[in-house]
């Protein structure tokens, strides 16, 4: 019995000690995609609306009871085309009170300059004291003043009467109102808003993680109007706002639309984003997406070894399902997309199938 033990034992220790040769390694069958960097578009979306870049408020330069408003919304109106009046009842009886003025200080001077020319005749036959030729010239020198003050009240109320009636000061169009006829208005106070149709904005109001990864102080922008998506337009940032909206913590944003058509009007809504990086990039699963040293890495299969290679690379930006890749891969990589977290660095592996990578704007 305990000789048959020994000899099992012996026989167990013979095999367990001997080496196999030549005894193939499993590979691992992987899914992968094979990679091809492309400039893709941007994610960041939001929508806006159409404004003029050039608006103004036009008013009254005085004040009064408005008696016609000859415009509305949306009407086209030329250069010195009259908008409004006001009533000029008050302006007119200010005008023949500033001409009786002038008529009475150019009576007053003819009568100055007679007595100054006497007194002068008199002061030289020593018939009249110095004195009264002072006054005299006094009288002359105030008469004048008068008049020149008179003269200038008259061009004011002339002005006035004048401004009782606002006219466009460009081409353009109407774009809002501000009073009514028979409304009592202020000097400056908004009566209508006068924009030019040939400058037109992009406004948008984005949150701050759409402007992290700008690199560009002024990028370009893509937008198209929300009633029609075919028709896009490039523009370019003009304007970022420096301060977030204190309520909607929001940043507004202007972008000048370059050539926009006729049908591109002023209050439509229009969607935007970002051109887009020049760079090509790539967009990867997230699956695909493994961590070296606290950093992004991804496995790519090494045709040459046929095993599985750890890469590090740089992540621009993530998506709902998917990682912007910046660089760190190549053109025509297998990425390896499946069971990457039970994967070591030169672990044989044999190839499921290779899915071309499509840009995110295919």
């Amino acid at each position: 019995m305990w000789s048959r033990s020994i000899l099992l034992l012996a026989l167990v220790g013979s095999l367990a000690g001997c080496k196999p040769e030549n005894v193939p390694v499993e590979s691992r069958v992987v899914r992968t995609v094979v990679v091809d960097l492309k400039p893709i578009g941007d994610d960041h979306q939001a929508v806006g609306e159409v404004k003029p870049r050039y608006q103004s408020d036009l008013s009254f330069r005085v004040g009064g009871k408005v008696l016609s408003r000859l415009i509305d919304v949306g009407a086209i109106v030329k250069q010195g085309d009259t908008l409004a009046t006001l009533d000029t009842p008050d302006y007119q009886n200010r005008l023949r009170s500033a001409e009786a003025d002038l008529a009475s200080a150019e009576a007053a001077l003819v009568e100055a300059q007679a007595t100054e020319g006497r007194q002068a005749k008199l002061l030289k036959s020593g018939f009249a004291p110095a004195a009264s030729y002072d006054a005299a010239l006094h009288n002359l020198r105030s008469s004048e003043a008068k008049l020149n003050a008179a003269r200038a009240n008259l061009e004011l109320t002339r002005d006035q009467l004048k401004y009782t009636q606002l006219k466009a000061d460009f081409d353009g169009i109407i774009t809002a109102v501000g009073a009514e006829a028979g409304q009592n208005v202020t000097a400056g106070q908004m009566v209508v808003k006068l924009a030019r149709p040939d400058a037109k904005d992009g406004v948008f109001n984005i949150a701050e993680t759409a402007l992290v990864d700008q690199r560009d102080e002024y990028p370009a922008v893509i937008v198209w109007p929300l009633s029609n998506p075919d028709l896009t337009l490039e523009g370019k940032v003009r304007e970022i706002s420096p301060i977030a909206d204190p309520t909607t913590r929001t940043y507004t944003i202007k972008v000048t639309l370059r050539n926009a058509p006729p049908q591109i009007r002023f209050g439509m809504s229009m969607g935007g984003r970002w051109k887009g990086s020049l760079n090509p990039v790539v967009a990867l699963p997230l699956s695909a997406l493994f961590e070296k040293s606290g950093s992004p890495a991804v496995w790519i299969f090494d045709p040459q070894l046929g095993s599985a290679k750890l890469v590090p690379v740089t992540v621009a930006r993530y998506e709902a399902d998917t990682a912007i890749i910046s660089s760190g891969l190549a053109k025509g990589d297998n990425v390896i997309t499946s069971g990457i977290n039970t994967l070591r660095e030169g672990q044989k592996v044999r190839l499921a199938d290779a899915t071309p990578i499509r840009s995110a704007d295919q």
